[in-house]
């Protein structure tokens, strides 16, 4: 080959590889998009947020006294007072005594039939949503409702095999091709990727990732009965629930004995988690190391939805060794992290401890329970959760060029963590949200109800 060939080689994969990048193992990874188009600001709109603490979604310090310049549906500048010039024809805005920062991103939300969920969500600051397991024709009602809500980044129903723990969620397959030819449908109509879920044996787990990471989209897994060290160990990018973990570290018998359970009942999943997780001693588990290393060396995606599991003494249906189990499974969340793992935040859209449309908040609240600082927790909020997305070059933190979705707080979430409450201002794609919450309809009774760890 001349060296004028080769040239134009070396060209042609270094734009592929900018445009799609690759994984450890070389597999295409493409950038990811979501289904529905937020309204556009009008032509020539500049607003600029000026007297915030500027919490940027990035590693750097708050920025107090900040000036943030949004100039159509974009970020145009980014600084300290003074250090930034304020058009004359923007709109603006005080921000004095909030902070600012990038909209939130759910990693783990679930629409379940209530149609106004993804209004009520945005008005709390979430900006983009993952539904890791629904058919994509669930949200058509929505897309097409012509009310603002988030940035929707779609996947297809989950994989799963007979019988389906939730079976109106489920594509239901039995072997490989059928596998394959799922993933390929549902990445076909815009699945930005895939979730296989409990009941799936590890060689069609390997058959999901495989034909996935063709097609350029990561796997995430509910994982009860495939251990999730099998999983990774077959190109698993995520996990879903840190309850997935609790067969990767509980003693074998014990690990048997919840696996034959769930075998057998489906419905055995929800005590039996907490009594496999109430029987750990991380401190001594001779299986934590091992476990997290290969998580971390994978770069795995930790989900851990801790609010959904959340169950605490005093609780209707607490007992000690529930409540134990959900201790732990907050402090390996943290271990997890601490030992460099990567943790997304994911709401799960309803949880036990808090009320209807504040799910998102809690899960950050546990977060910092389980060991992360406010400022860790809310990058994983936001940049990291895009990341996750694969969008990081448009969303997730507040820098020039990035799409201006943005969220006013009253107060520091630096400080107390619970500052996330007090969203006062929500600002997607360049538009101000209207914070009034759409009232709640009934519960579509065609829809499934949601479980818990779904």
């Amino acid at each position: 080959m001349s060296l004028l060939k080769r040239l134009a080689l070396a060209v042609v994969c270094v734009a592929f590889c900018s445009a799609y990048g690759e994984g450890a193992d070389g597999e295409k990874r493409r950038p990811l998009h979501e289904l529905n188009d937020p309204a556009a600001p009008a032509a020539g709109k500049v607003i600029a947020i000026t007297g915030a603490k500027l919490v940027d979604g990035t590693n750097r310090p708050a920025v107090e006294d900040a000036v943030v310049v949004v100039r159509g549906d974009s970020i145009a500048a980014v600084g300290k007072r003074g250090e930034v010039e304020i058009p004359k024809d923007a709109q603006v805005v005080d921000g004095k005594s909030m902070t600012l920062l990038p909209g939130l991103i759910d990693a783990h939300f679930h629409l379940d039939g209530r149609n106004d969920r993804p209004g009520v969500f945005l008005r709390r600051g979430v900006t983009s949503v993952r539904d890791p397991g629904a058919w994509i024709e669930d949200y058509d009602t929505v897309r097409k409702s012509g009310v603002p809500i988030p940035r929707l980044f779609l996947f297809g129903p989950h994989f799963d095999c007979a019988p389906a723990a939730h079976p109106k969620d489920a594509f239901i397959v039995t072997n490989a091709q059928q596998v394959r030819d799922g993933v390929n449908r549902f990445v076909d109509q815009g699945g930005i990727a895939v979730k296989v879920y409990f009941r799936l044996p590890l060689e069609l787990i390997q058959a999901a990732c495989e034909t996935a990471h063709t097609r350029g989209v990561p796997v995430t897994g509910h994982l009860e009965l495939v251990k999730a060290v099998d999983a990774i160990g077959v190109g698993i990018d995520g996990i879903e629930h840190v309850t997935s973990f609790g067969t990767s570290l509980a003693e074998p018998d014990e690990v048997e004995k919840f696996c034959a359970a769930v075998r057998e009942k489906n419905g055995a999943r929800d005590p039996g988690r907490y009594a496999l997780w109430g029987t750990l001693d991380l401190e001594h588990n001779s299986r934590l190391k091992s476990v997290i290393d290969l998580a971390v060396e994978h770069k795995t995606v930790l989900c851990p939805t801790l609010a959904v599991f959340e169950l605490r003494a005093g609780d209707k249906k607490a007992t000690d060794v529930g409540v134990r189990g959900y201790l732990n499974m907050l402090k390996f969340t943290g271990m997890y992290f601490r030992a460099g793992g990567k943790v997304v935040v994911g709401s799960h859209s309803e949880v036990p401890h808090a009320e209807y449309g504040w799910a998102y908040p809690r899960e950050l609240e546990l977060l910092v329970e389980a060991g992360l600082t406010p400022a860790e927790a809310l990058r994983a909020a936001t940049l990291e959760g895009a990341k996750y997305f694969r969008c990081d070059d448009r969303l997730g933190s507040v820098e020039v060029g990035k799409r201006a979705d943005l969220v006013l707080v009253e107060g520091d979430p630096l400080a107390d963590i619970s500052a996330m409450r007090k969203v006062k201002r929500v600002m997607l794609n360049g538009v101000w949200v209207d914070m009034t919450i759409p009232q709640r309809p009934a519960v579509d009774p065609q829809k499934e109800l949601l479980k818990p760890g779904k």
